[in-house]
């Protein structure tokens, strides 16, 4: 009976555990949809279509500060939660990273645009 009674509680703990994951994922994916629709509203935005590459570069990286940081936190959060054991600082090197790389598709795509005008 007892052994019948763990095995309930692990699977309730385990059943929770996969539900706060999958929400910690969700937020995740949201954050980064928060981020990416805010680069861009800047892409799209009238005042930088006659920027040079460098001044759009240097203007994605200091706009959206507060959806970079929600991102930024939610990845943080999920990946905590996937990993546990893992090192924070990996955590956060993982999510500069995704950063980075959001930052760098919206430059690209804003250069491309430029050499086709």
């Amino acid at each position: 009976m007892r052994t019948i009674i763990a095995l309930a509680l692990t699977l309730a703990v385990s059943g929770a555990f996969a539900d706060e994951l999958q929400d910690a994922h969700r937020l995740a994916l949201q954050g980064r949809d928060f981020y990416w629709n805010c680069l861009a509203r800047e892409y799209q935005n009238d005042g930088t279509r006659n920027m040079s590459a460098q001044d759009f570069t240097a203007d994605i990286a200091s706009i959206c500060p507060s959806e970079r940081q929600n991102f930024r936190a939610r990845l943080m959060d999920f990946l905590s939660m996937q990993s546990p054991d893992a090192d924070t600082s990996a955590n956060l090197t993982t999510a500069n990273h995704a950063i980075e790389l959001a930052q760098k598709d919206i430059v690209t795509a804003f250069v491309h645009r430029k050499g086709a005008n």
